[in-house]
């Protein structure tokens, strides 16, 4: 009882190492009760339980995040602009630069505070979750956050621990829960906890110690004190959830940011997109544009002043402070003002447009109902908003295998018993099985004998573990952990046979019911007693005496049982290359043919062994496995000599089949990838024929293609060192004759991970081996890495990103183990699989099927990098022609820094007047539709290698610029060479001038994005025509009222005379026209540089 935990333990002493870098030792008090008098103890201060994941406070937020805007050189750019117009005598306001300003910063505060805010809601939910402490002997809820070290905490099933907890005591009668970890590991899987094996809550436990990464309990009884050893299953992790047990009783030895979770969290880098780096090259020719305008009229003004009266005129004295004043800070000064009269050619108001577009466009991904999964009850996920264009510019595909290209859902197909073959019949509740031509026996209808395939099932029954839990009827399959089952003649069965499978890999499930089909059904387990019913529908028990645990080293996992008539016998079952060593050759031959074909086929392989300990021998291996397990240092090393000890001179009895089918349309998806000019990689830690029959059932492998391989088998081949054969094989690839450039040969490439660790070593040839290997696979259309470690998958993603030309990487999966290449490569994408969401939480995009990477890629990559390219593009080329008519100006008013517009304009030409037109524009345009980029992969080459943001296309909407910027101003002032231009005989005087220009800019400029938009809504056409009318309404209001606030009103009814001008009328009309005339004719004359999207439909049909 829980008044009984309490009544006997003291305390806990833990020094849990929690990487390799920190040791934290410290001393708990379990309910903190009072310390022992006898103990010089010093109560330690431990962190509260609160989990903090957001950057900022209510108090620091506005001081943190002005820093981070302005370290970009953009903002701190518009900063300095703003401060120089404060402090220098400059002939705009500084409204003009700081409202700009402002409105950038304060846009992108806000969407990072709502991000933040988010953060801040999440965290208080987990900080705010309720849970049973036990207090004094009483249960009571408090908050998670209020959590201490020391406290004795409830937890029951289907809740998630609130903290690192130590396993006190379990409602099970094994002394066992059952957890999954998919917020950590991202397995979803059950995995076994449980209190060591001869713990009671009588025996008075005093302290616990935790050395490294291994727990020790110490007890006390008398004077007779014993030190027992307790593994990481006695350890609750905080994050996971207790599974198909009623409650546990634990004390907390972690809490808050000192968790495993928290420590183990692994922040994400911050990915750039290749638009960004195009825009910041794109803003370094613009800087220098403006550097050299404010150099050129500088040097004008001082040759202008230099000629005789015209440094100082008459109407215009010097002061004598002026007089006084140093030439060169006079001159640095004038550089400074020109700087800022010029600066709007540096569009700041793009990158929050660019934010804005980011964020928005986001959405639609979110509300695609293409990507919605009726199965799971969810659609696609977007974590980052910043790489959305990357998606249309992606290379190489680096993808996992099981639970990516294939469901991850196992069904038993076939197994070999001694050499014979059988095949799964689901109506069949006998084993009928036939031998094939590839056994060892050539006769048809001819089976194994009964014992050796009683023995074979009886090893799959009990070598597992796996976990039966009954089922209520109410449940809805409880996910991919619980797997409801079938009777033995494949009918329904009695309520009270109706059970599932918990397991800690959907194989072993596969096989446990794999062997129900043929007559054996494991019932479970009864304290320590595994309980099976054979074919006969007799139960027999098997007390169960060790488990050795399956790990990726010894890739195999063995049990120790003992039957009703004391026989003790040892099952084993693991990976052939595993298996095979420890048995006799000639029972290798017999199986080891049915392997390689499974294998060929794409089934998933395990083979299974069996030994007769006899007492002398289970003796010896019990003492040297519970040696190494109270082992203090060293131990897993320890455990694998005793496992690998026991774990030989085997027979080997048979193997098994598992297939894991396909996902939906893979190959089909697969192709289309390959069709858009991708490359795919497979990397899976899967043996290498299971892993080329999959890329062949995806069409990553035609039939055609010419396959090389470089593994460990043909590194042997020569019989010389492994190092020398390696450089051998890849000079033989590299420089052979082949035609690497033909377009009629594939290629494909294979390698596994232990050739792969020779590439990436540390010696001085490794930079060789690496770039030959990178050579070769560049020229392949499909690579596969195979028997891969996750480390592997992550410098794989590493080395193409870095190599020559950095092509843009693409890694998917849905596994931990694909975390690492997840967060390497330039986008990630994780699928919402049956492997937890570890992958999806560390990704940029989450998916729920394989089949959508189609249409995320090919359709809405491809419009969102051409509506970036376009934004971008035409920030630069309209802030060209608002700016360039500005520098000529100059050279008609003696370069003496007047303004050609007004602050008015200066100000709302960005926010206003031209930014809500191209904001739709980059939200909604499709050139193409989604239908017909769907359907014609090969038009996503078109845009492939940043091909909208190259310097070409940039040039192009530079010259653009200058002519029309060029024939705003002189048009204009042609217009002015008339000097009477109004009925009364009045002239125009320079703020009109500019007013005319301004009118022709904000049209032109607005209708040339009318003529790109390809794909009209109602929101193009209300920004579009809405924007105009704004233009024109503000520009009446502004000049037809005195406005009180203004010293000055310079546009005091201008707009409303230049309307009254006839020839006004005319010159905005034609320059409009003429500046248009460019793209009119381009688009008449020039081939369109996409089909349309009827012409793509009927050339398919």
């Amino acid at each position: 009882s829980a008044l009984s935990i309490l009544a006997n333990l003291t305390h806990v002493i833990c020094a849990f190492g929690r990487d390799e870098r920190r040791v934290d030792s410290r001393t708990i008090y379990v309910g903190h009760r009072p310390c022992p008098a006898t103990d010089a103890f010093i109560p330690p201060k431990f962190c509260d339980n609160r989990i903090v994941s957001s950057k900022y406070t209510v108090w620091n937020f506005l001081p943190k995040n002005l820093f981070e805007q302005f370290r970009r050189i953009a903002n701190f750019y518009f900063l300095i602009i703003f401060l120089v117009q404060v402090i220098v005598d400059t002939p705009t306001s500084p409204v003009t630069s700081g409202l700009p300003l402002f409105f950038v910063i304060t846009v992108t505060a806000i969407k990072q505070g709502y991000e933040d805010w988010l953060r801040h809601k999440a965290d208080n939910e987990v900080n705010k979750y309720l849970v049973t402490v036990l207090e004094d002997g009483r249960r009571t809820r408090k908050e998670s956050e209020k959590i201490k070290v020391g406290d004795v905490v409830e937890v029951v099933e289907d809740e998630t621990f609130p903290c690192d907890l130590i396993l006190l005591q379990s409602s099970r009668e094994d002394e066992t829960c059952f957890v999954t970890t998919a917020s950590l590991d991202g397995e979803s899987n059950h995995k076994v906890e449980c209190c060591y094996s001869n713990t009671s809550v009588t025996v008075p436990l005093r302290r616990v110690v935790c050395g490294g990464m291994t727990l020790f309990v110490t007890f006390f009884s008398l004077c007779v004190v014993s030190l027992r050893s307790l593994g990481p299953e006695n350890l609750l992790l905080k994050g996971a959830t207790l599974k198909n047990t009623q409650k546990i009783y634990g004390v907390a030895v972690y809490s808050g940011m000192e968790t495993k979770m928290a420590l183990n969290y692994q922040g994400k880098s911050q990915k750039r997109s290749v638009v960004e780096k195009s825009i910041n090259a794109f803003l370094l020719v613009y800087l220098c544009i403006l550097v050299s305008k404010a150099l050129v009229c500088t040097t004008l003004k001082y040759v202008w002043q230099s000629q005789p009266g015209q440094e100082e005129p008459w109407y215009n004295q010097k002061t004598q402070k002026e007089k006084d004043a140093n030439l060169y800070l006079n001159m640095f000064t004038d550089f400074l003002s020109f700087m800022v009269l010029f600066n709007f050619i540096i569009p700041v108001s793009m990158y929050v447009t660019v934010e804005m577009q980011k964020f928005l466009g986001s959405f639609f991904i979110s509300w695609d109902k293409d990507f919605f999964d009726p199965e799971i009850q969810e659609g696609a996920l977007v974590n980052t908003s910043d790489l959305n264009e990357e998606l249309g510019q992606v290379e190489y595909v680096f993808t996992d295998k099981t639970g990516t290209l294939t469901q991850n859902s196992m069904e038993f197909i076939e197994c070999c018993i001694d050499g014979f073959q059988y095949k799964n019949r689901d109506s069949s509740t006998e084993l009928d099985g036939f031998c094939v031509t590839d056994g060892p026996v050539s006769m048809l209808q001819q089976k194994a004998g009964r014992e050796e395939e009683e023995l074979f099932l009886r090893a799959l029954c009990l070598c597992h573990t796996v976990q039966v839990k009954e089922s209520t009827g109410q449940e809805d399959g409880v996910g991919d952990q619980v797997d409801g089952v079938l009777g033995l003649d494949g009918e329904m069965v009695h309520p009270a046979e109706l059970r599932g499978f918990i397991a800690s890999s959907p194989d072993e499930v596969a096989l446990v019911k794999g062997a129900m089909k043929y007559g054996f059904t494991f019932l479970g387990m009864e304290s320590k007693n595994m309980r099976v019913m054979n074919r006969d529908k007799d139960v027999e028990t098997y007390e169960l005496l060790h488990v050795l645990n399956f790990d990726p080293v010894r890739r195999r996992m063995s049990v120790i049982v003992r039957s009703n008539c004391g026989d003790i016998m040892l099952f084993c079952k693991g990976a052939d290359s595993s298996i095979f060593p420890r048995v006799r050759q000639e029972e290798v031959d017999r199986i080891s043919m049915h392997v390689e074909r499974n294998a060929t086929e794409g089934y998933r392989t395990l083979c299974v062994a069996y030994k007769l300990l006899s007492s002398e021998e289970y003796a010896q291996a019990d003492a040297g496995l519970r040696e190494a397990r109270l082992a203090l240092d060293d131990r897993e090393e320890k455990l694998m000599a005793v496992y690998n000890q026991v774990e030989t001179g085997m027979s080997l009895i048979g193997a098994t089949a598992v297939e894991d089918r396909l996902q939906e349309e893979a190959a089909e998806t697969m192709e289309a990838l390959q069709r858009a000019g991708m490359k795919v990689w497979v990397l899976t830690g899967d043996k290498m024929e299971t892993a080329k029959s999959t890329c062949y059932a995806c069409r990553l492998f035609q039939r055609g293609t010419e396959l090389l391989e470089l593994t460990v088998r043909t590194l042997e081949d020569g019989g010389r060192r492994r190092e020398e054969r390696l450089h051998e094989v890849l000079s033989a690839f590299s420089f052979s004759p082949r035609s690497w450039t033909s377009a009629k040969q594939d290629y494909g490439f294979i390698i596994d991970g232990a050739t792969l660790s020779l590439v990436f070593n540390s010696s001085p040839d490794s930079s060789h081996y690496k770039s030959l290997f990178l050579q070769i696979c560049q020229n392949c259309t499909t690579v596969l890495c195979c028997r891969m470690a996750p480390l592997q998958k992550a410098q794989i993603v590493n080395m193409v990103k870095n190599s020559k030309g950095s092509p843009i990487t693409l890694s998917i999966g849905d596994g931990a183990n694909d975390v690492s290449m997840i967060l390497e490569a330039h986008i990630g994408i994780g699928i919402k699989g049956k492997e937890g969401r570890q992958a999806v939480r560390n990704s940029d995009y989450a998916i729920p099927k394989l089949k959508h990477l189609k249409k995320l890629l090919l359709g809405h990559g491809h419009l969102y990098y051409v509506r970036i390219a376009h934004l971008v593009q035409y920030f630069f080329y309209k802030n060209l022609c608002f700016i360039l008519p500005q520098f000529l100006y100059q050279f008609f008013c003696g370069s003496s820094q007047q303004p050609l517009y007004d602050a008015a304009y200066l100000t709302m030409y960005n926010i206003c007047f031209t930014s809500m037109p191209i904001l739709a524009y980059s939200l909604l345009e499709q050139h193409i539709c989604m239908e017909v980029l769907m359907s014609n992969a090969t038009l996503y080459r078109d845009v492939a290698k940043n091909a909208m943001l190259r310097w070409s296309p940039f040039l192009y909407w530079t010259l653009l610029g200058v002519y029309q910027g060029l024939l705003f101003f002189f048009g204009v002032r042609f217009l002015f060479s008339n000097p009477a231009l109004q009925d009364n005989g009045q002239v125009f005087g320079n703020w009109s001038y500019g007013t005319i220009v301004f009118t022709v800019l904000v049209f032109t400029v607005t209708l040339k994005l009318a003529m790109d938009t390809r794909h009209w809504t109602w929101i193009n056409h209300f920004v579009i025509w809405g924007s105009l009318a704004f233009y024109m309404v503000f520009s009446f209001f502004w000049g037809g009222i005195i406005w009180p606030f203004l010293r000055q009103q310079r546009l005091y009814f201008v707009f409303a005379n230049m309307l009254r001008s006839v020839s006004a009328w005319l010159v905005i009309i034609l320059l409009i026209l003429l500046s248009l005339l460019p793209e009119i004719l381009l688009l008449v004359l020039r081939k369109p540089r996409w089909p349309h999207s009827r012409q793509v439909r009927y050339t398919h049909i």
